[in-house]
């Protein structure tokens, strides 16, 4: 049991130096770390998002109390995610997984995909005010309950690419990611449930303890070349589990 505790405290770890730096990619990464390791999609994103729920509470109350939060964008994003984050859940729990794991590895191919993309060509900032925010919230939610995790790096980026302003994009969609994690994961719960304790505590260990060092490597390591070598380990990750889920 301890050896898989340090194992996943070791993909939390890695995985939240990587969200530490960008603002994004935690549970993407972890996802697809566990799907590689042969775990479930439905239990990989359950043990993901129960992690998420104390890394994304204490990210979200960390940006409230700095200012970094517009209240309206929290709302618009975070209702329609809830929405869209349970449907995903439930879904993901009553599709076979020979079906839903090639679709999932697909998706994080996608998330890889964009992640290099914003990473090689970013979009010039501009400010004009956030659109389409309920379908936006609804996809997001939904893709990173089916995914176990995609939302920062579909809506921030989204927002982001829109020309909104970076510091209010970033504070509103941590939060709102919280208030969506915690619907997910309680949709698991109802639904299959929270077994595998070992993946869970692991991936809070390691993400608790990454927190400070990710701060750091905020300040001292440029984004962009972080972004192009997280999108093309996950490239590589998804397309290995493209090709093991069609065979």
């Amino acid at each position: 049991m301890w050896g898989d505790v340090l194992l996943f405290a070791a993909v939390g770890f890695a995985a939240q130096i990587i969200d530490g730096a960008l603002g994004m990619a935690y549970g993407v990464t972890a996802t697809t770390v566990l799907l590689s390791l042969g775990v479930a999609p439905s239990v990989a994103s359950a043990s993901v998002h129960a992690a998420e729920v104390f890394t994304t509470g204490a990210s979200g109350l960390a940006h409230w109390w700095a200012g970094n939060v517009d209240r309206a964008l929290l709302r618009r994003l975070a209702i329609p995610g809830m929405i869209g984050g349970a449907t995903g859940a439930y879904l993901l729990t009553t599709l076979p997984g020979s079906i839903i794991r090639p679709i999932v590895s697909a998706y994080l191919l996608a998330m890889g995909v964009l992640i290099l993309w914003r990473a090689v060509w970013p979009r010039p900032a501009q400010s004009p005010a956030p659109r389409h925010l309920t379908p936006l919230g609804l996809f997001g939610g939904f893709l990173d309950a089916i995914g176990g995790g995609g939302w920062g790096a579909m809506v921030t980026s989204t927002l982001i690419g829109q020309g909104a302003v970076p510091r209010f994009v970033i504070g509103s969609v941590n939060l709102a990611e919280f208030f969506v994690t915690v619907v997910v994961t309680a949709t698991f719960v109802i639904t299959i449930g929270l077994e595998l304790w070992p993946i869970i505590t692991g991936l809070v260990l390691g993400g608790v303890v990454a927190a400070p060092f990710a701060a750091l490597l905020t300040r001292h390591v440029p984004a962009r070349p972080l972004m192009i070598m997280v999108g093309a380990v996950i490239v590589l990750l998804s397309v290995r589990g493209l090709i093991q889920a069609v065979r």
